[in-house]
C-alpha cells in the first residue's frame, strides 16, 4: 500500500483533536480521492469445482479468467486494479463503460467455453456501483461504491449476471438502450436498488 497514504492513516488514527481529525480526511480525500465507476467480478463455482477436480483445475480456469477479461476491461477505457484469489476489481471512468465491458466479457467467455469442457467452462458475476472513493497507487480501493460493488459481485450475482446499483444506472443515457430489470436486494439489513443487465439476445 502506498506508504503516503499508510501515515496519513495513521497520524489520523493517533490525532485526539476532531477538528485535526477531518483535516487529515480532508487531505487524503483530496490527494487520493476520485469519482468513477467498480466493477467487481468472481468466477463462479469456486467451493464445488474445487471439492469435485482439485485445486490446480480450478486455478487453471481463473488464469484463463484473467487473460481473457483483462484486455476487454482496457478496450472499455478501464484499469484493473487487481485481480484477488477469483475475483477482479476495475475502475471506470463511468458506469456506462462498465457495463459494456461487463457484457463483453460474458460474451467472450461464451465464445472460449466452446472450446473447452464442460467442467473447464468459466462461469463469472458482476457488480457494477459509482461513487467517490480513495484510490491507492495503481493496486487497490476503498469506498462505499467497492462495498457494494462487491456486496452484489460476490455475494448476489449468480453465474452470467451483471448487476448494477440503481445509483449507477441513474447515470446511464436512456439512448444507451439497455435492456434491465429492477431487483430487490437486501443484505446485512441493507437495501441495495439494482438492476439486472439483460444482454443476452431475446429468443
Amino acid at each position: 500500500m502506498d506508504k503516503r497514504f499508510e501515515e496519513m492513516l495513521l497520524d489520523y488514527a493517533l490525532e485526539n483533536d476532531a477538528s485535526k481529525r477531518r483535516d487529515i480526511e480532508t487531505r487524503l480525500w483530496k490527494e487520493f480521492g476520485a469519482v468513477k465507476a467498480v466493477l467487481i467480478l468472481d468466477l463462479s463455482g469456486f467451493s464445488l469445482l474445487t471439492q469435485k477436480y482439485g485445486i490446480v483445475h480450478y486455478l487453471s480456469m481463473v488464469r484463463r479468467m484473467q487473460l481473457t477479461v483483462e484486455p476487454i476491461i482496457e478496450a472499455y477505457d478501464g484499469n484493473v486494479l487487481k485481480f484477488e484469489a477469483d475475483n477482479c476489481l476495475a475502475i471506470f471512468p463511468d458506469t456506462l463503460p462498465a457495463i459494456r465491458a461487463g457484457i463483453a466479457m460474458q460474451l467472450a467467455l461464451d465464445a472460449s467455453n466452446l472450446l473447452t469442457p464442460d467442467d473447464l467452462d468459466v462461469r463469472i458475476a458482476c457488480g457494477i456501483d459509482y461513487g467517490k472513493i480513495l484510490i491507492i497507487g495503481n493496486e487497490d480501493c476503498f469506498g462505499d461504491a467497492v462495498n457494494r460493488a462487491y456486496k452484489l459481485g460476490e455475494d448476489v450475482a449468480a453465474a452470467n449476471e451483471i448487476l448494477v446499483t440503481r445509483d449507477a444506472m441513474d447515470r446511464v443515457h436512456p439512448e444507451a438502450d439497455l435492456r434491465r430489470r429492477a431487483v430487490n436486494i437486501s443484505i446485512s439489513g441493507i437495501a441495495i436498488p439494482a438492476y439486472a443487465i439483460e444482454y443476452r439476445a431475446q429468443e
